[in-house]
């Protein structure tokens, strides 16, 4: 059994986090008992009982037939808590406004969590929106503007990226690390990071890592139509208007020094 800081782990507690975070990850696709059990090598009595015991609670919400499971409304309520007691994305909303404003595209707030991106703010552009929100979603670092501009600010050799051949999103996505270690070199000398439909095709991203910690955790960035980037300057304009905001958002963000609290 894991250990944790000496203590060892709750093996039924780490069940339930596994299951929770297993059927977050599909989305939109329900599974089937029989699919879980054999995910998490477990019985199935047992995890029919499990997933009873979470469907009354709301995190686990099952069809009229009782037979396909998905990710209830308790972990909403969850999410939604944890955003509203983050002291950085609190900091950052109103410059998120801000740089929407100024720019009219759409401006993202990121934290690194592992090897993904996780959103947890959006400014849509009145342009271009998406029919979900990112919030809450996860992307592989290495695809992407945020995610780039977050492992500029960490050594080569202690990159949290997958074992063999990157995962490609988009044709354009790295495939192997020797680009992607390229990629990152320029971006540490421009300060800042450019996806060009890494990420989503038809999407160019400008990510820039929020320096209050070392290294860098948390990162905002612009999302724009390659079609919009046309006009002369463009892309000027929206590099210095997202330092700014960087500036901004580092100079009254608590840093981990200064927090009230200090989370790990």
């Amino acid at each position: 059994m894991a250990e944790t800081g000496g203590v060892r782990e709750v093996k039924s507690a780490g069940r339930t986090v596994q299951l929770l975070e297993l059927l977050a990850a599909r989305g939109d696709q329900p599974a089937r008992l029989r699919e879980l059990a054999e995910e998490m090598d477990v019985p199935r009595s047992s995890m029919y009982a499990l997933l009873q015991t979470l469907i009354d609670r709301g995190w686990v919400r099952t069809d009229v037939t009782g037979s396909l499971y998905g990710i209830g409304i308790r972990a909403l309520l969850t999410g939604t808590s944890y955003l509203d007691s983050d002291p950085r994305v609190r900091a950052a909303r109103p410059y998120l406004d801000e740089a929407s404003d100024a720019l009219g595209e759409t401006i993202h707030f990121a934290r690194l969590d592992g090897g993904d991106v996780v959103y947890l703010a959006t400014r849509e552009s009145h342009e271009y929106l998406r029919p979900f929100s990112r919030v809450g979603r996860r992307l592989p670092s290495y695809a992407g503007a945020l995610g780039k501009a977050l492992l500029a600010e960490r050594p080569d050799d202690e990159l949290p990226l997958p074992e063999g051949p990157l995962e490609p999103l988009t044709p354009k996505t790295h495939r192997d690390r020797a680009a992607l270690t390229a990629d990152l070199a320029r971006t540490r000398e421009r300060g800042y990071a450019v996806d060009r439909e890494e990420g989503v095709t038809g999407i160019v991203g400008f990510g820039f890592a929020l320096r209050y910690d070392d290294p860098a955790v948390d990162a905002i960035s612009c999302s724009v139509p390659t079609a919009r980037l046309g006009a002369a300057g463009r892309e000027e304009r929206i590099v210095a208007v997202m330092r700014e905001i960087r500036e901004k958002i580092e100079a009254v963000a608590p840093r981990a020094a200064g927090s009230a609290t200090q989370w790990r």
